[in-house]
């Protein structure tokens, strides 16, 4: 009869997270790591934040389901994702300077990859609206353009692969009500009372 002797527990927990480092640090090196990930618990619930090599690709509420939004960037970009905070460390650092009330704006680089044509021109006009401040679709229809697309702004923001970064919170109805917002109404109001504070 053979004596099987167990290792001891510490060992056996230490051993799947030495695997995972060394397996992601060997991704990183021989550059087959396309998207890194990880989440992030703040003040408006868990957030799912996504990097490729050229930066910050996707930022994903709970409510969005994490496990789709990875499936999501796993056809739009690449399969070969894995969960990697280190790539992430500086736009997790800026955030929760963000959320603390230290940081008003983000300067992480950005991959625009998952928004085009309009889409683009709204998002890329949405870090101009000041922190504390807010914007009406209309108004943000006419500095993207187009005066007349309002409702294409509302598409932009929901769509927004970049919530709260890219600052689509900021943008309101005609009449000050928050409107419509991929963290929900209530993640939008506790942006907006946060930066307004």
């Amino acid at each position: 009869m053979i004596d099987i002797i167990p290792s001891p527990p510490v060992a056996c927990e230490l051993l799947p997270d030495r695997l995972h480092d060394r397996l992601t640090a060997a991704a990183e090196r021989e550059g087959l790591l396309d998207v890194a990930y990880r989440t992030l618990d703040t003040p408006v619930g868990s957030l799912l934040l996504a990097a490729t090599s050229q930066g910050l690709v996707k930022v994903a509420f709970d409510r969005q389901d994490h496990d789709a939004v990875l499936a999501e960037l796993a056809m739009a970009i690449s399969p070969r994702l894995l969960h990697a905070p280190a790539r992430l460390d500086p736009v997790v650092r800026q955030l929760d300077e963000y959320f603390t009330g230290g940081r008003r704006s983000f300067d992480v680089p950005l991959d625009f990859r998952l928004a085009r044509g309009f889409r683009l021109s709204v998002l890329e006009h949405l870090p101009e609206i000041e922190y504390g401040r807010t914007e009406s679709y209309a108004q943000v229809a006419t500095a993207a353009g187009s005066p007349k697309a309002v409702r294409a702004v509302g598409t932009a923001c929901a769509l927004n692969p970049l919530p709260v970064v890219v600052p689509c919170h900021r943008v309101v109805r005609s009449d000050g009500s928050y409107g419509q917002y991929a963290g929900g109404e209530e993640a939008k109001r506790v942006l907006l009372t946060m930066e307004a504070a």
